[in-house]
């Protein structure tokens, strides 16, 4: 099919007309940034005034995103500051805080005295059974409103350790005590192994009254062995 030019001549008439502007336009675009790419390259850079707004927003829309792109790729250098930066403890003692009733407590000053005055070292002489006895005794002299006993043995435990025994509480992971029975469970299997109580029971199963010893005498040394061994096991008749 043909038409007419304005010179009368015949011209073929393009049925695709907007498949062939599609590509003019991407020839177009195409060959602008071929140019644009070349810029920089063979001429001089040009001044704001002489270039066209349009070259210019094409660059800034191309360069940023490939610069976030590259920023992304690129790993985190790790410096020797990484390494030396210190990490701040979130908790300073194992045994947390209890939750109590009362809005303040306040413990007198001469309870912590008397605690400090029975101090457990963790030395293979002491006995923690003995200590916690001592212990317990001195914690229930105090009666706070809103406050159980638990809460108060938990709270003044600390005080009642010191050097090898200290550091071995502290050695847990902070706030992972949260109950009395958790503490003693933990001082007594590491004070007062398994190996201890097989040499108490020895020691009471071959128990015998000595010669120049009397009946009183003895029956105090044997229950003094008992309670030296309070894990014996043993039954009343036996």
């Amino acid at each position: 099919m043909r038409g007419k030019s304005s010179t009368g001549d015949l011209v073929p008439l393009d049925l695709e007309i907007e498949a062939t502007c599609r590509r003019n336009n991407a020839e177009r675009r195409r060959k602008f940034l071929q140019d644009m790419t070349a810029l920089p390259i063979l001429e001089e850079p040009q001044s704001s005034e002489s270039s066209s707004n349009f070259p210019e927003t094409r660059e800034s829309e191309t360069a940023v995103p490939k610069a976030d792109i590259l920023a992304e790729e690129q790993p985190r250098r790790v410096t020797l500051e990484d390494y030396s930066s210190s990490t701040v403890l979130q908790f300073f003692t194992s045994i947390a805080r209890p939750k109590v009733q009362a809005q303040n407590i306040t413990y007198p000053h001469s309870l912590i005295q008397l605690i400090q005055g029975n101090l457990f070292h963790g030395l293979p002489n002491e006995d923690p059974y003995a200590h916690l006895a001592t212990y317990i005794e001195i914690c229930n002299t105090v009666k706070i409103a809103g406050v159980l006993e638990d809460a108060v043995r938990l709270s003044l435990f600390s005080f009642s350790l010191s050097g090898e025994a200290k550091r071995w509480l502290h050695s847990f992971k902070g706030n992972s005590l949260k109950t009395w029975d958790e503490v003693v469970e933990k001082i007594l299997k590491k004070y007062f192994p398994e190996s201890k109580t097989t040499e108490g029971k020895a020691a009471i199963s071959s128990f015998h009254q000595l010669p120049d010893e009397s009946l009183s005498e003895a029956l105090e040394r044997f229950y003094s062995l008992l309670r030296k061994t309070p894990t014996h096991r043993f039954s009343e008749p036996i």
